[in-house]
């Protein structure tokens, strides 16, 4: 009460103050709210008012998309190794079904009868994908036809467009889609590559960029189909309906005109290419029948490559490798089962390139290297060097293989018969001048300087993707490596006496050191070397052109729809061997002696060496817990071949036959050792391009499959 009391003593002035301030508070927030709102309205309707109005246009605007023809990609010759073949494609249309009571369930049912398909799997495909929709779906325009399948039979065409009644909004018509052709059985699935569908992150990342990519797009994946996707793509045909908000076409906007993708010429020439999967495929199979010694048990010949270039340009005339698939399964959209076959361990995974991806130590081919390295530290080529059946260090004994000694020898025919104690010898006195276990501040390292200037630890730059670099293992990478891996190594070495437990504790207290039998191995192509058949073939082919070392490619020229515009596609070379002309002929002559009195003799011993000089180098390279490697490095005047095998036995042993028979159909070499320009595939490298119509079309050369394997391979028993 007394507080009511003291209220009301208060003045009227100041009362009617405080009403007049919130008054004029309440006054001055509704203005700001209202000139707010006006600004944002001036801002939506008259700045911006175009853009915004372009928008809610555009929102009423679908496109339908009639997708490219994709360019073909072809041999050397015109043969089509991926071209387009029509087939017979159901499609529906996801707005027609829709319209429908049940949203086209019944339609959906009725075509899977017809198609003899699951209906749930029919379904399934013309749902529109999202984040939270898996595969299958669709992730093209709503208003586009979607396909069903497109391996259709002509009956079950007739069947759908006759009785058009029962299946509205289903279409049958041919189509052009992707074919993998395999001429004369030239598979060349890692080589070509694959398409799938492109996905947002691509479509969003390509938005600004030259070739910008639409829902509709399949692209490159691997091989030539991903390094000249831009080129082969084309461009889309677009066009645009006006629809209202209940999707129905109400007029027609503008539209963009598509163009059919461009042609790629490959220097691969399909009979030589069906020739090198068919002969790589024998010999592993061959390799599977012998009996490693080491082991007692047979070879497991799990993987394998094989490469022919031309030596003077580099180009690649063929390239296999094995295990291997038929990249047809990704037409039209590879299921799950066929997927985890070709992704899963049990298959060896098949995807991999092994001619670029596949890495191993390279064994003997290597000596080549350490042959170039010891004349460029001083060691002259024809001194006299000990070939000893074994080479000591710190009571630790290094066998020359099988135990042979030669007495002392050169190093042109320490180059013929493989002789390890000799590079061994070589590798330990450089590694002892560089100051052995207390290095110099500057070693020479000749060793490994040479191998980095013949272009190993580096990519050779073939025109395809994802080619790994190898390892050069010299101080650098070693100091790096054990950085990496010190604290596993400490903490697996504590305990336990057995091999990887000591080779633990040893890497944990000197793994950044580069020891004497580091360097001991190194110089015959074993320990940490890691090399990819593409990087060797690049070498024996710049020993064969006097030094050049070349850019492999696959690529010969990129041909337009209408065939008025060629963009040819040059060597180009990366660098030269370390090497003066006078070294590089004296290894020439070695690498020929090798076949006609070394370890490749007997693989070449009634071939015309008059006509068509041989040069080869066999390497077995050892690998801890696995059997032996298998290399086989030549080269003619002409061409450069390298085959590897893994856990294939020895070079001239395993891989030798193999090589042999693809220079056999090469030149025509008949079984007597005779010349038979008759039976000769490509005694030359092709070097034009095969003739362009005048409409744009590419002629075509015949091509076979490659004929049956003589029955019987050179005999006698394989030296290293």
């Amino acid at each position: 009460m007394e507080a009511l009391r003291a209220m009301s003593n208060i003045p009227e002035t100041g009362r009617t103050s405080r009403v007049t301030i919130r008054l004029v508070a309440i006054q001055i927030l509704v203005f700001s709210l209202l000139a707010t709102l006006g600004g944002r309205l001036w801002y939506l309707q008259i700045r911006n008012g175009q853009e915004y109005a372009a928008k809610a246009k555009s929102n009423h605007v679908q496109q339908v998309i009639d997708p490219a023809t994709r360019g073909s990609i072809l041999d050397a010759r015109g043969v089509p190794l991926a071209d387009n073949q029509t087939r017979l494609v159901v499609s529906a249309s996801r707005t027609d079904l829709l319209k429908m009571k049940d949203g086209g369930k019944a339609v959906l049912t009725r075509l899977a009868r017809v198609l003899n398909l699951p209906a749930q799997e029919i379904r399934n495909k013309v749902r529109l994908c999202d984040a939270k929709t898996p595969q299958p779906c669709w992730n093209g325009s709503p208003y586009q036809p979607i396909p069903i399948t497109d391996e259709a039979t002509t009956q079950q065409a007739l069947q759908i467009r006759e009785r058009s009644e029962d299946f509205p909004g289903i279409s049958a018509e041919p189509t052009a889609v992707r074919r993998y052709a395999a001429p004369g059985d030239a598979n060349a699935a890692q080589v070509l590559g694959y398409l799938s569908p492109v996905t947002d992150e691509e479509i969003n990342k390509a938005k600004n960029s030259p070739s910008p990519l639409l829902r509709s797009d399949q692209i490159g994946r691997s091989g030539l189909e991903r390094e000249y996707d831009k080129y082969l793509r084309g461009k889309a045909a677009v066009t645009r309906y006006e629809v209202d908000n209940l999707g129905r076409v109400i007029g027609q906007a503008k539209s963009d005109k598509g163009r059919p993708g461009s042609s790629v010429v490959t220097s691969i020439d399909a009979r030589v290419q069906a020739i090198a999967e068919k002969q790589l495929d024998q010999a592993m199979k061959d390799a599977r029948q012998q009996v490693d010694r080491n082991t007692g048990t047979n070879y497991k010949a799990d993987s394998g490559a094989v490469v022919v270039l031309e030596a003077k340009t580099g180009r690649v005339v063929a390239m296999a490798s094995n295990p291997t698939y038929d990249p047809n399964a990704w037409v039209g959209g590879i299921s799950g089962k066929d997927y985890a076959k070709l992704t899963g361990k049990s298959s060896n995974y098949p995807l991999l390139n092994r001619a670029i991806q596949g890495q191993a130590a390279p064994g003997s081919i290597f000596k080549v290297i350490s042959t170039s390295a010891a004349v460029n530290a001083g060691y002259p080529f024809d001194g006299h060097y000990p070939c000893t059946s074994s080479y000591s260090i710190g009571g630790q004994v290094f066998r020359n293989f099988e135990g042979e000694s030669q007495g002392d020898i050169s190093l042109g025919r320490a180059l013929e018969v493989s002789c390890d104690t000799v590079f061994y010898r070589l590798g330990h006195e450089e590694w002892k001048k560089d100051g052995g276990d207390k290095p110099k501040a500057n070693p020479n390292d000749w060793f490994y300087k040479t191998a980095h200037q013949f272009g190993l630890g580096k990519t050779t730059g073939i025109d395809l993707p994802n080619e790994v670099k190898g390892r050069v293992p010299d101080r650098q990478w070693k100091n790096a490596f054990w950085k990496a891996n010190k604290d596993t190594w400490c903490s697996q070495g504590k305990s336990g006496d057995d091999y990887v437990s000591k080779l633990a504790r040893e890497g944990c207290l000197e793994g950044m050191k580069l020891h004497a039998y580091d360097s001991i191995n190194y110089a015959i192509g074993q320990g940490d070397t890691l090399v990819t058949p593409i990087q060797m073939a690049t070498i024996y082919a710049a020993l064969s052109n006097g030094g050049t070392l070349y850019n492999p490619t696959v690529g010969k020229a990129i041909v337009s729809p209408d065939g008025k515009h060629i963009r040819m596609i040059p060597p180009k070379a990366h660098g030269h061997l370390p090497d003066t002309p006078q070294t590089i002929q004296q290894i020439d002559a070695a690498l020929q002696g090798v076949t006609m009195r070394g370890t490749a003799a007997w693989r070449f011993q009634d071939w015309p060496q008059d006509k068509i000089p041989m040069h080869a180098k066999t390497g077995t390279a050892e690998v801890y817990g696995k059997q032996t490697t298998s290399w086989f490095a030549t080269y003619t005047k002409d061409y450069a071949i390298v085959m590897t095998i893994s856990q294939g036995g020895t070079g001239s042993g395993a891989s030798g036959p193999a090589v042999r028979k693809i220079y056999d159909a090469l030149y025509g070499v008949n079984d007597k050792g005779e010349l038979d320009p008759k039976a000769a595939i490509l005694p030359k490298p092709q070097t034009s391009l095969p003739k362009i119509e005048s409409d744009g079309t590419i002629e075509s050369q015949p091509i076979k499959p490659p004929p049956a394997d003589p029955s019987a391979s050179p005999s006698g028993s394989p030296p290293q």
